[in-house]
């Protein structure tokens, strides 16, 4: 039996999952898994989108490397796409969302081509990531969190340690 959830933080490019998963990874000395910077480490790529100016991510690839390590327990994992992982992997799933004006500029400095900009742009309005994870994932597990401000990124990491508390008890409850 696991002693800690296994936590899926996804959204939309921009909205600040990676500093999200950094800090809760910190503070409940979680182990941060960056699909992102995985596959480029590990060469889990299978081409480059050059309408997106972004590479292709080999799945298979990157699941397999994930498996082991989250059959433990104590990890949360950070990707902009939810869909491809597994549903057991996970015990709690946050879906980061942002202000469409404050993600524009987050993204224009970021220096994202006019294609990429507005592609993410769109995913964010028409909340591709949040409907995503509710055709994965169980529908209890699943938590919108917004973070624009570091007002928010507080109460978010309230928040997930707050979760991961009630888990944690349920977990004891059950044995």
């Amino acid at each position: 039996m696991k002693i800690q959830p296994n936590i899926l933080i996804t959204g939309t490019p921009g909205v600040g999952k990676s500093h999200l998963a950094k800090q809760v990874s910190e503070k409940l000395g979680l182990k941060w898994h960056n699909v992102s910077q995985i596959a480029k480490e590990h060469k889990f790529l299978e081409g480059f989108d050059k309408v997106l100016d972004c590479p292709i991510l080999d799945e298979d690839a990157v699941i397999d490397h994930l498996e082991p390590q989250l059959e433990k327990g104590g990890n949360i994992v950070e990707y902009h796409a939810c869909e491809m992982f597994p549903e057991r992997w996970f015990d709690l799933v946050f879906v980061i969302r942002c202000n469409n004006t404050i993600l524009y500029d987050r993204l224009a400095k970021r220096k994202y081509n006019d294609k990429k900009l507005h592609s993410n742009i769109e995913c964010e309005i028409f909340q591709t990531i949040l409907e995503e994870a509710q055709e994965s994932y169980k529908e209890e597990i699943i938590h919108e969190l917004v973070n624009e401000t570091e007002e928010h990124l507080s109460q978010n990491i309230a928040k997930i340690e707050e979760l991961v508390k009630s888990w944690q008890e349920d977990q004891k409850d059950s044995e």
